[in-house]
């Protein structure tokens, strides 16, 4: 299915009004008279200059101009400003090619072909091919597509790994930090005997010895 596509068959005129509309203040509504008196291009050549504005969301259909009208006044948001106006009104083309900005003319007119079914011989592909290539003249591609990718990466959730339960490892007791208390059991074979005497001996040297003073 063939699709439309913004043009303007006196194409050098883009450069031109472009460039007025950049030093002119921005209009309440944007019309043939404003062009012609203010922006200072009133032929009748120049009155399809109107419904490129549209095609390429600077204007509204009422003539308000939008947002990106009045990005593109700014310096500097001038290329991007224009960067997103040629995807909107040639969508089409970015639909058979994403990069339709950096294709060589010829491959330029091809894909314009393919969009419109017109015949490579008809005028109107020469005029959308000029129209196209005059305004990327004011496009910055580059920082649209380098904010996309920035964009694309903010956007994607962020990815939590399930927690792993760790055990816990039991905290050393109060008399642990203190230091440590140390117990013996001593196992005595005593001789068996009825002597008083030699119990008190061996207990004696249990004391002295072992358990001191």
């Amino acid at each position: 299915m063939s699709e439309k596509l913004p043009f303007i068959n006196s194409y050098g005129l883009v450069f031109k009004i472009l460039n007025k509309i950049i030093e002119a203040q921005t209009p309440p509504k944007y019309t043939q008279d404003f062009q012609s008196t203010v922006i200072g291009y009133g032929s009748g050549s120049a009155r399809p200059f109107i419904p490129l504005l549209k095609k390429i969301d600077f204007l509204q259909s009422d003539g308000t101009p939008t947002e990106l009208y009045k990005k593109f006044r700014n310096d500097s948001f001038r290329g991007q400003a224009m960067a997103e106006a040629i995807k909107i009104g040639y969508a089409p083309l970015y639909k058979i090619n994403e990069y339709a900005h950096e294709l060589e003319k010829s491959k330029l007119k091809d894909a314009v072909i393919q969009v419109t079914g017109f015949d490579k011989t008809n005028s109107t592909v020469k005029a959308i091919v000029g129209t196209f290539e005059a305004l990327k003249d004011y496009a910055d591609f580059d920082i649209t597509e380098t904010e996309h990718a920035t964009t694309s990466a903010e956007d994607k959730p962020e990815v939590k790994l399930p927690s792993q339960h760790i055990p816990q490892q039991p905290q050393p007791s109060e008399n642990r930090n203190r230091g440590m208390n140390l117990s013996y059991t001593i196992n005595l074979n005593l001789p068996a005997s009825k002597d008083s005497e030699v119990f008190d001996a061996i207990f004696k040297s249990l004391k002295e010895n072992l358990l001191g003073d």
